[in-house]
């Protein structure tokens, strides 16, 4: 039998239950827990679990098991609905009137290629270990709890708030599709508020509670009503592809409507402009990370977690593309509105004004699969770290009647449908923030740190040289990105720079591959030539980190400073008392029964 499949001891009850007798009996307990913060957070904050644990005993403190009932095609639909949502109509005209020109075409391939990369960084961790904490798990079991909990936590805020503010958009979206003023009509003003919290949005907050009712129902059905709802939305777009060739002008690729003031040719602005594009379109990519968190729920990880993760991407990056071409084969990129590219260009064209009609629908629709895909992710993340003793052990409930993390679905649903209701929260572009940027680095440092040091297997060699390579290859692609940003462009200066730091970054890998051989093989999908396509990863990422804005690192750290105080009060004491009570005990790694390889 499955020792997943046990019921929780007396014991394991009451620890998960808050600390039963520990450090959350009484105030006075609370005052000693408090006063022995330093002596614990030294003990727990790099506290790493084993893989098998997650796979056995942490698993079982959700009660019933989540139905492993997805395949690869479920996956796919997941990722297209994550990724494909309304931000790339916008995405794509800045992208092409500020930075690429024509040349947003390379620019969303290029993007496409560093998603695949961390794509593959994913898979490593979920194939191996297809439980539902994502990135989340995968950090725990790696570098321990509190890095763990602090991306996590970064994680949960940043799609609460996303959501909402996805959710409100959807009213925008929705009256432009039916030719009404939305923003004015379906929202109730309400006085002596605050502006920005004075619009009460009854349709984002009906959206909200209605998807949220769906992921609690049964996640099977969720993904046919994605998949359902994702395949108009892409037919959507290939109408809006074939529209844009049948239409267009291969003419405009190279040929400005103002030469005298812009720059012609496919690349305008030369490579310096398509990797800028690329940094900003790399944004609409996100949304695949919520697919490993439906790993525990998949019926064959070994062989549907890899293509439909990667799958995903690849058919994204394709209709990505198509886009880029059709939009800039309609107009000229210096004549392209580069908050609404589709929708203008059809504007001022002779019966093609109800086009924006469609177009609101299909982003509307966008809308839609998004938040699933979205909020399917964060209900499994919120289950896991529920379930890891940092936070509440009803998160981490699974309902045996649904097979679903109802507490976390309908606790999360809650909460961002009340902010939904009064607040714009106009703060994040294309549905992310910089926090997944930076789950994305760490993981990429997971995999690195995982082959070569192995940690978690029990036969662990020195960190030291791999976190020095990883350390030093991180402050490399900084200063690449430092001399992106700001050296000046004159006399090849910054061409010279750059060439160095590349060259310098290809050396610091191949150093590292010659003297470090690897502690571990994934036994069922590894990432392929390691340490260079993890290496890469991160590379880009921390590449596309230095293109964020102020406003998003001020966002970073105040959500970081919130997860820490959450963490210092409350966490690290309920991890600790889990401890205590004998919850964080060894466990095999089991494979449940309805899990074929």
């Amino acid at each position: 039998m499955d020792k997943a499949a046990l019921p929780l001891s007396g014991s394991d009850h009451g620890a998960m239950s808050g600390g039963g007798g520990g450090s959350f009996a009484s105030l006075r307990a609370y005052g000693r827990a408090l006063a022995q913060t330093p002596r614990r957070v030294a003990r727990r904050a790099c506290a790493a679990t084993a893989p098998g644990e997650e796979m056995s005993r942490v698993r079982a403190r959700s009660g019933a098991h989540m139905a492993r009932a997805l395949r690869w095609w479920d996956l796919v639909g997941l990722g297209l609905g994550g990724m494909v949502g309304a931000g790339v109509f916008v995405t794509t005209g800045r992208a092409t009137r500020l930075f690429a020109g024509p040349g947003v075409v390379v620019s969303y391939a290029i993007a496409g290629l560093c998603a695949l990369l961390s794509a593959f960084c994913y898979t490593e961790f979920a194939v191996d270990m297809p439980v539902a904490g994502g990135a989340f798990s995968y950090l725990r079991v790696t570098f321990g709890e509190f890095a763990a909990f602090l991306t996590g936590a970064n994680l949960i805020m940043e799609y609460v708030f996303s959501n909402a503010a996805v959710a409100r958009s959807f009213t925008a979206y929705l009256g432009t599709a039916v030719g009404v003023d939305a923003p004015s009509k379906w929202r109730i003003p309400v006085p002596g508020l605050p502006e920005g919290f004075n619009q009460v949005d009854l349709v984002a907050v009906g959206v909200i509670l209605l998807i949220s009712v769906c992921i609690c129902y049964s996640t099977k059905e969720s993904s046919l009503v994605n998949m359902v709802l994702t395949a108009v939305h892409v037919a959507f777009i290939l109408f809006i592809i074939v529209i844009g060739f049948v239409h267009g002008d291969a003419r405009n690729l190279t040929r400005p409507a103002d030469p005298s003031q812009n720059p012609g040719g496919f690349f305008p602005h030369g490579a310096m402009g398509v990797f800028n594009g690329a940094a900003m379109v790399y944004l609409s990519y996100i949304g695949y990370d919520a697919v490993s968190t439906m790993a525990e729920e998949v019926e064959r990880p070994a062989r549907d977690i890899p293509i439909g993760v990667s799958g995903s991407v690849v058919v994204v990056t394709a209709l990505y593309c198509l886009m880029a071409a059709s939009m800039s084969m309609l107009l000229p990129y210096d004549a392209i509105d580069p908050e609404a590219p589709f929708s203008g260009a059809f504007r001022g064209r002779k019966g093609m004004a109800w086009v924006s009609n469609v177009i609101g629908a299909g982003a509307s629709l966008g809308i839609l699969t998004s938040l699933m895909v979205a909020m399917l992710g964060q209900a499994r993340y919120l289950c896991v770290i529920g379930r890891s003793g940092v936070m509440p052990a009803w998160l981490a409930r699974v309902n045996p009647r649904t097979a679903t993390p109802v507490n976390a679905s309908a606790f999360l649903g809650l909460f961002t449908a009340a902010l939904a209701l009064f607040t714009e929260l106009d703060i994040l572009l294309n549905l992310v923030c910089i926090g997944t940027l930076f789950v994305f680095y760490m993981v990429a440092n997971a995999v690195v740190y995982r082959r070569y040091v192995g940690a978690e297997l029990g036969r662990a060699r020195s960190a030291w040289p791999t976190l020095a390579f990883l350390a030093a290859f991180s402050l490399v692609a900084l200063s690449f990105t430092l001399v992106w940003k700001l050296a000046p462009p004159e006399r090849g200066v910054r061409t010279g720079l750059l060439a160095a730091c590349a060259a310098l970054a290809v050396a610091t890998v191949a150093a590292f591959q010659a003297l470090v051989p690897q502690a571990h093989a994934p036994e069922l999908w590894g990432v392929p030539g390691m340490p260079w396509v993890p290496a890469a990863s991160v590379f880009l990422n921390v590449f596309l980190l230095g293109s964020l804005d102020r406003p998003s690192y001020i966002r970073f750290g105040f959500f970081s400073v919130a997860a820490l105080l959450v963490y210092v009060l409350y966490s690290v004491h309920a991890s600790y008392d889990a401890e205590e009570s004998g919850l964080d005990g060894g466990g095999a790694k089991v494979q449940d029964e309805a899990c074929t390889v």
